[in-house]
């Protein structure tokens, strides 16, 4: 059994993903994207815009077209006062966002954020709207660890929430909410619940994607360490050992700080009325905080292998100076006799005799074998 079977058995970090389906109904989210230009009317950076009543998803205005729509919806949302709209965006510039922005009154250090991103993972709150940002995450495939192998492949997802609208602004190539927005349209009780619902969507979203890609994580951890611990494991790469660390610290840089915003929306009053959601926001914040303490426990397995490496390292090299000593030994056992013979002094043993030369090497021969035979039982050979 391995060090990292022992790690999860001790931890029960393994048993996350059965707690989890237990503790919820079942759902499978197709990886849809949303943003084809049929599903886009507000311009290229928009991936839809939806407005929900009841919890209803509602048809859209007709004869409209961009900014106009987006109004439309929104004053439609404003009048029925139960009511709000779902503004999907994908990497906007400044001048897409500009009307947004002043339609919703957003505050423009959060605009500008959204709009630049390379955000740490937080919580903002500006008068009755709120400002989350959250880092997405993939597990990027590929057959071989490498030296240079890309693991993890991160991006951004910021999501304003008002009283009558939800704004999500992503940034990668991956993260799609179309699931999210297909699942939470098949259940309308969620959606009634109003923008809040959709923040928690989407945070229960980025989390599962978090223990996705620690749960394939563990499979290059297994690998690594079965090839350092194999009996050639002091050949392995140790770059290799280095780029699982690095990949891993670019996954603790989105899951750990996450932990605190996700702790302010569970305490914190939200800008809609149900104040319920705070218990699910509870939920998701402790399975962020089982993925960080399974992401410290790699951490922490990663230095045991690479500090294993080292040490494999050292006794293979001090075996390969005690084999090169050992060998420089023998030979040095007939260089020390041709050295002897070669003199050339005119009286020494054996010079006139025809079994001199013979006599000679089997001497050589016999101390070869010798000192050969006491390197073995040493181990040195």
């Amino acid at each position: 059994m391995s060090v990292a079977e022992n790690l999860r058995r001790v931890t029960g970090l393994r048993s996350v993903g059965r707690w989890r389906r237990a503790a919820r109904l079942p759902r499978v989210r197709r990886r849809v994207d949303l943003s084809h230009p049929a599903r886009s009317p507000l311009g290229s950076a928009v991936v839809n815009c939806v407005r929900y009543q009841g919890g209803v998803r509602q048809a859209g205005a007709t004869g409209s077209r961009g900014q106009e729509l987006l109004e439309a919806e929104v004053a439609k949302a404003r009048e029925s006062g139960d009511g709000f709209v779902w503004v999907g965006l994908h990497e906007p510039t400044e001048e897409q966002f500009a009307g947004i922005a002043r339609l919703f009154d957003l505050h423009p250090l959060a605009v500008e954020d959204a709009v630049h991103a390379h955000q740490r993972p937080k919580v903002d709150r500006y008068g009755t709207t709120l400002f989350a940002v959250f880092k997405t995450v993939c597990y990027v495939e590929h057959t071989r660890l490498t030296a240079t192998s890309e693991v993890v492949d991160t991006g951004e997802l910021m999501v304003f929430v008002g009283r009558e609208f939800v704004i999500t602004v992503r940034h990668g190539r991956h993260g799609s909410l179309g699931p999210v927005r297909e699942e939470l349209e098949a259940a309308p009780h969620r959606l009634a619940k109003g923008p809040i619902a959709v923040l928690h969507a989407v945070a229960d979203q980025v989390v599962d994607e978090y223990l996705q890609v620690t749960d394939a994580f563990q499979n290059d951890l297994d690998q690594i360490e079965s090839e350092v611990f194999a009996e050639d494991g002091a050949r392995v790469d140790p770059g290799r050992v280095y780029q699982l660390k690095r990949e891993l610290l670019e996954l603790k840089r989105a899951v750990v700080p996450l932990s605190g915003p996700l702790q302010v929306l569970s305490d914190q009053p939200s800008p809609t009325p149900d104040t319920d959601i705070r218990a699910y926001f509870r939920d998701v914040a402790d399975h962020v905080l089982r993925a960080g303490e399974q992401i410290g426990a790699y951490d922490d397995l990663l230095n045991s292998i690479l500090q294993a490496h080292l040490a494999q390292v050292t006794v293979a090299q001090n075996s390969d100076m005690r084999k090169i000593t050992a060998w420089a030994a023998i030979i040095a056992v007939p260089t020390m006799v041709c050295g002897v013979y070669g003199m050339n002094f005119a009286h020494m043993p054996e010079l006139g005799s025809p079994y001199g030369y013979p006599a000679v090497l089997t001497v050589i021969a016999l101390a070869c074998f010798l000192v050969h035979r006491g390197f073995r039982r040493n181990g040195w050979l």
